[in-house]
């Protein structure tokens, strides 16, 4: 296992998923979700497992304090690289900190946040249990925990739609998969996650679908993104639509 081992997944990950279609939906999805929950900034934000800021670089262009937490030095060269590109005003509003997002309370002082995301880590941790605890050690009272996380209730979706039926047959009693850049992916649930952040005081006010429409189709570059974002909302926000999604975002807040 390489040192980084994002490193050779980060080309893929930044300059292919995230400039997709699919890719830019996710991001304007979970940013509308968030922003219903979030205090006016400039609150202080912490985005664990951060990567290149996708979640997080649009929430200091809005004035939020962000600190980006990340593991991989290639993914957080990525960030650096695009708040680079920003106005000095959302470069002075960014910290980047390298580490495990486990230690994050150390790695940021034992400092609490209006606000820590978590937003497409927990499918590549064998147990989630560590990263959730931590997570829920750095917000402050009031505060918000934002959660995004594969649905393991729709993992047999994917492989039917592409005609793989035996794999498919399979994902019903699964708990894992190969996700889209070749990575072992491990699911979860609203129920089971609600249950770990209510074991760390954090309680559930909400949660949403965030792909559903888009992961199981073909977009071309050329799609609207913004009128697929507009259906993708829609669905995320209500049943039967939300459950059928590829991944949830699940969002709670830490008593006071």
């Amino acid at each position: 296992m390489p040192e980084d081992a994002w490193a050779e997944l980060a080309d893929a990950f930044v300059d292919g998923a995230y400039a997709t279609v699919k890719g830019r939906v996710r991001t304007h999805v979970l940013h509308r979700q968030l922003l219903d929950h979030l205090p006016p900034p400039p609150a202080a934000v912490l985005d664990v497992g951060g990567g290149a800021g996708h979640q997080s670089l649009p929430l200091a262009r809005l004035g939020y304090e962000v600190t980006i937490v990340d593991s991989s030095p290639e993914m957080l060269a990525r960030a650096a690289a695009r708040v680079a590109a920003e106005p000095a005003e959302v470069r002075r509003g960014v910290r980047l900190v390298e580490g495990p997002g486990e230690r994050a309370d150390v790695l940021t002082a034992g400092r609490r946040f209006a606000a820590v995301l978590c937003h497409g880590v927990l499918m590549y941790l064998d147990d989630p249990r560590p990263m959730v605890a931590a997570v829920c050690r750095c917000v402050a009272p009031g505060g918000v925990v934002s959660i995004m996380a594969l649905n393991a209730r729709t993992l047999a979706v994917r492989p039917a739609l592409e005609g793989r039926w035996a794999d498919a047959l399979a994902a019903f009693d699964a708990g894992s998969e190969v996700g889209v850049l070749g990575a072992p992916t491990r699911g979860d649930t609203v129920d089971g996650l609600t249950e770990l952040l209510r074991a760390n005081a954090v309680h559930a006010e909400a949660w949403y679908g965030v792909w559903l429409f888009s992961d199981w189709s073909t977009l071309p570059d050329d799609t609207d993104a913004a009128a697929v974002a507009e259906v993708e909302l829609r669905a995320a926000a209500q049943d039967p639509y939300r459950a059928l999604s590829r991944v949830f975002h699940l969002v709670g807040r830490l008593g006071p």
